[in-house]
Parts: C-alpha cells; sequence; structure tokens
C-alpha cells in the first residue's frame, strides 16, 4: 500500500495532488481576490440562497408515488425534491465500540448503517491495531470477519505507519496531531433485498499530520465507497467495500490554515451519527 492510497480503504487507491510550497506556510496561502469579485461571489451565494428558500417554500406540487427510500424518482432518473429533507425516523440509539449500531431493516436503515460504517473504517482508530480489530468486530459480517481483519492488518503495517509519519500504535509524534476523517456528504442504494444492499456513500476525506514541521500536512479529498451489506444478526453488516475517486468539486477560495489552527479543530470538533 503506497502513501496514495486512501486510509481506511486501501484495498483501492488514488493519488494526491501536492502542491509544491508548504501548506502551513505564507507563501501557500492564496493571494487576496479583487473587491469586485468578491461582491459578484457574495451577490452570487445570496441570490442563490433566495432562490432556494423560494423554492423550498412553493409547496405541494410533489407526487407522493415518486418518493422512495432511496430519495430518487420512481424512474430512477433522478432525486425527488425531498431526497435531501429529514425523514422523521430518529437515528439509531443503540452503539458498540463507539459506533452505531441497530439500524432499520429497510432501504434507509442501509444507507445509515453505510454512511455511519464509512466513518469507521476511515478514521484514525485504523491505524491501532487493537481498535482496529474492534471496528472490524463490530461492522463486518461473522462470515468475513476474519478475512477482512488480516487484510487490514496487512495494510496497516508497521512499514506503512512508519512511511505515514506515526509511531508504531498509529499515533502521531509528540507535539502533532494526526487526521484521518471520512465525512459522508450523501448515500444512495443501488440494489436492495430483504437480506442484501449495495450503498453508495460519497465521501470527503481528511488526512494527515499536523505539526510545523510535518512533511504529510493534512489534505482533504471526494472519493465514493461502495459498500455491499448483509442483513445479520438483527442488523446491516459489511460483507465487501471498495472506493474509487470522485466526484470532486472545484476548490474553493478559502484560504489554507495554519498546523495550530487545524489540530484545535480536530481536537474540538467531535463527529456525527448518521441517519437517513
Amino acid at each position: 500500500m503506497s502513501l496514495g492510497d486512501e486510509p481506511g480503504y486501501p484495498e483501492t487507491g488514488h493519488t494526491r495532488t501536492r502542491l509544491p510550497e508548504d501548506p502551513y506556510g505564507g507563501a501557500s496561502r492564496r493571494g487576496g481576490r479583487s473587491s469586485s469579485r468578491s461582491l459578484v461571489t457574495v451577490v452570487g451565494v445570496v441570490v442563490l440562497l433566495i432562490a432556494a428558500i423560494a423554492f423550498a417554500n412553493r409547496g405541494g406540487g410533489d407526487d407522493p408515488s415518486n418518493t422512495a427510500d432511496t430519495g430518487s424518482a420512481a424512474d430512477g432518473s433522478r432525486p425527488v425534491t425531498s431526497s435531501t429533507a429529514a425523514s422523521g425516523t430518529k437515528p439509531v440509539a443503540t452503539r458498540s465500540q463507539g459506533i452505531p449500531t441497530g439500524f432499520a431493516h429497510n432501504a434507509q436503515g442501509a444507507q445509515s448503517a453505510a454512511a455511519n460504517y464509512a466513518i469507521a473504517l476511515g478514521s484514525d482508530g485504523m491505524f491501532n491495531t487493537a481498535r482496529r480489530h474492534a471496528i472490524v468486530q463490530t461492522v463486518a459480517d461473522p462470515g468475513v470477519v476474519n478475512s477482512m481483519q488480516s487484510g487490514f492488518d496487512s495494510d496497516y503495517s508497521a512499514g506503512f505507519l512508519t512511511k505515514a509519519g506515526l509511531t508504531a500504535d498509529g499515533t502521531a509524534p509528540k507535539g502533532s496531531t494526526f487526521v484521518s476523517r471520512t465525512l459522508p456528504a450523501g448515500t444512495t442504494v443501488t440494489s436492495y433485498s430483504d437480506s442484501a444492499a449495495t450503498v453508495e456513500v460519497w465521501c470527503n476525506g481528511l488526512f494527515g499530520i499536523a505539526s510545523q514541521t510535518s512533511t504529510n500536512p493534512v489534505t482533504s479529498n471526494w472519493f465514493t465507497v461502495t459498500m455491499k451489506l448483509n442483513w445479520s444478526g438483527g442488523d446491516w453488516k459489511v460483507l465487501e467495500s471498495s472506493q474509487r475517486t470522485g466526484p470532486t468539486p472545484v476548490n474553493g477560495d478559502n484560504p489554507v490554515s495554519g498546523s495550530d489552527e487545524i489540530s484545535k479543530a480536530v481536537q474540538e470538533f467531535g463527529g456525527f451519527t448518521y441517519a437517513r
């Protein structure tokens, strides 16, 4: 496995693009934009926001027959207007090893399971042997636990941890902060039955080491995780997962933050439980 692979999903890789300047140094910060461009950007955002509010407040007109658990139109061509609205189904209330469990036995529950499992399999816990085993034991189908655990143990080898700039137990050197987070942006069900489901999770990922001297600074990337789930023991469990790059949006105009600010954010901001 190379450092170009996405941690948490080492069986499929993608390429990161590095800037020639140190992202934590002043030289890499993007130069200021002209005031005219800033004004145009702000006006554009306001116009879009007003249009979105007006659209959301129109009410009526939706055909209930077009709504499904997957949030897609009946013909599967595109999402219905309510696909991002709250479903009314409460998130799961149970956890195992800190991971949400006990998902609903329907397509919505499969999406929630896939999103939460993507977070766990892309977390910094995967870099520590004991925590990695606990994660796999929680999310994997009983029939593939051993093979999945063995595969991950091989991927997160001592040599890989060293190349990533981590200690033998998967932590950052003293004075630095290790970041590995997966942030689901959306889910879709590509196949579903009472016993099995395939769910795609579109994600943003953060990975790297935040410190003034880091040669592997925290970067952001986009990828889609495909999870094959099995209904086992009253819950959705992972049979297989794979990953592809993108879809990737255009980068915004935000200036790059310093390592101290990134470290503080990682320590202060916790994660979420995802549910459709």
